[in-house]
């Protein structure tokens, strides 16, 4: 478990140009270490607003995007290409516009895929896909993720592990299908709390005002199951990049003493 480190932005534009510039270098940084890269990709205005942020970014092409492997936090569970999907947002911001491998283009099941509206055989099959792909030096069921990155709700949900509900309980499974979120569509797929601490780094992104007090619920000591984010950390480590107003609720002992 790794310590939480806090960046905070002047604005939520100047956080995503930041964490673009960051990730462009951890996943070169990682090529350059292992050959290729792993990284979680998060849906949401924060999530889409870094990956706009790449599209644009100049040392974009420093990147080997055939050697990148990208996976998904979460999911909704509704037709392949709705425009509701991460996969559908993340494709139109930026992925359609960089040379991906498609193979290495890991989305979550379709809920007209071949499962069909069963989301618990969808999230099994994700849960097998990430075993295929963990080798033996990640010494468990899924690869070490590069970089996981999670947007941060007002709830303080991550991914689609909302308080209280069975899925942030989870310590088994490293997907499980979400029943019921209280955020729609209630049916989603999800890493759970063990899948996530599987990374190397995890990134919470949190801007705007309507997430200041998540963010100073989660880091002021809360339970992972009334706060999921407070249970959302890496193994080397744990990075929350926000913006001004999302930090305006941390106790100032919390505030970092750098700010860009």
């Amino acid at each position: 478990m790794s310590a939480p480190q806090l960046v905070v932005h002047r604005d939520k534009e100047l956080m995503a140009q930041a964490a673009a510039a960051r990730l462009i270098t951890r996943i070169v940084d990682a090529q350059a270490a292992r050959g290729s890269a792993s990284v979680v990709l998060t849906g949401g205005r924060n999530g889409n607003g870094l990956l706009a942020a790449l599209r644009s970014a100049p040392a974009r092409d420093a990147i080997d995007w055939s050697r990148l492997d990208l996976w998904w936090g979460d999911e909704r569970f509704l037709p392949d290409g709705d425009p509701e999907r991460n996969v559908t947002q993340a494709r139109e911001v930026l992925l359609d516009s960089v040379p991906l491998d498609p193979a290495r283009v890991h989305a979550m099941p379709a809920s007209d895929g071949r499962f069909g509206s069963d989301v618990d055989a969808a999230a099994a099959a994700y849960a097998a896909e990430l075993a295929a792909a963990a080798g033996p030096e990640d010494h468990g069921p899924v690869p070490t993720f590069d970089v996981l990155m999670l947007g941060v709700g007002p709830d303080t949900h991550v991914a689609s592990l909302f308080p209280e509900l069975p899925a942030v309980r989870e310590t088994e499974r490293t997907v499980v299908g979400v029943h019921g979120a209280p955020k729609p569509p209630p049916i989603r797929i999800s890493l759970t709390l063990p899948a996530i601490r599987a990374a190397r780094e995890v990134w919470l992104l949190a801007a705007g005002e309507d997430k200041a007090k998540a963010a100073a619920i989660a880091l002021s000591g809360a339970g992972e199951v009334q706060a999921p984010a407070a249970g959302a950390y890496g193994r080397s480590r744990t990075l929350w990049l926000l913006d001004a107003a999302a930090a305006s609720e941390l106790p100032r002992a919390l505030y970092p003493p750098a700010t860009a």
